[in-house]
């Protein structure tokens, strides 16, 4: 339904309230905040007007990846027709506490309020809303073709073929870009790039995706260690000092994933991650 058209109704309905004067984080929680004002609102690039949404308004197609605490799947708007993936990401509870559960629903605020604010960046897949269903998180995003990681597959793999020289340098700048962006734009860290977070379309576009465990950096620094894929972490996240790192880590992220793409030495990270600690 039109935001516009039903916002009565929903209203009356009990689903959105009007954002009160003194209302804060801090007061209501994570949780709160997301559904009272940012669940449950669709919006598309193109469109002036929002959708109210739910679970049942969504309809799967298929599954698209998967990990421990998310998966993504294609899914279709009904009353559009507009095709999206949708992650679904597991909420551990809604404490108000600093509990392991309670930061997951302050990890997902954060993914959210990052990829909402960086959407208007051409290398960064768009946000198109949130909704919740069975307790988790539904965020729905830009559906593209196929991932780094899948292409090179297809490439090298499946084709044996060598690995476009053209389509990695492609990448290499729309993924600066991307880095370029959220850091001068917005002062967050992604901490997650590889080559299944960096995706493509037909048409040639090349977006950065997941920001999952994102960061945002505190005068220029950061120094949680525990978040990402080790194998394509900088030195200085994988030392075991209380080192400081900044946006240049994810540079470094793309890197090794340029140099795994075009060597096809699947050892290399292997070799990498041994030399690092070794010294």
């Amino acid at each position: 339904m039109s935001l516009k058209r039903d916002e009565d109704e929903y209203h009356g309905n009990g689903l959105h309230r009007p954002m009160e004067a003194h209302s804060s984080l801090s007061t209501i929680g994570h949780i709160n905040y997301i559904r009272m004002f940012v669940s449950d609102r669709l919006q598309f690039p193109d469109e002036a007007d929002e959708h109210l949404f739910g679970y049942k308004d969504l309809q799967e197609v298929q599954t698209i990846g998967q990990g421990s605490f998310a998966h993504v799947r294609e899914m279709i708007h009904i009353s559009t027709g507009r095709r999206m993936a949708v992650k679904r990401v597991r909420i551990l509870g809604t404490g108000h506490d600093d509990t392991s559960e309670n930061r997951s629903m302050k990890q997902l605020h954060k993914e959210v309020e990052a990829i909402r604010s960086a959407s208007n960046c051409p290398q960064i897949v768009r946000f198109y809303g949130l909704t919740f269903h069975e307790g988790d998180g539904l965020v729905c995003m830009e559906l593209m073709d196929i991932s780094l990681h899948q292409l090179y597959k297809i490439s090298h793999e499946l084709a044996k073929e060598p690995f476009c020289e053209t389509t990695l340098g492609a990448v290499a700048v729309a993924t600066i870009r991307a880095l370029q962006h959220l850091k001068v734009k917005h002062q967050i860290i992604h901490r997650d790039v590889k080559p299944s977070n960096i995706l493509l379309s037909l048409n040639g576009l090349v977006k950065l995706c997941d920001f999952g465990i994102c960061g945002y950096l505190e005068d220029s620094v950061n120094k949680t260690r525990d978040v990402g894929c080790r194998p394509y972490m900088a030195p200085e996240r994988l030392s075991f000092t209380n080192r400081s790192y900044d946006s240049r880590s994810d540079v470094w992220s793309l890197g090794i994933t340029l140099v795994y793409k075009l060597s096809y030495l699947k050892n290399i990270l292997v070799a990498w991650k041994k030399t690092i600690i070794g010294s």
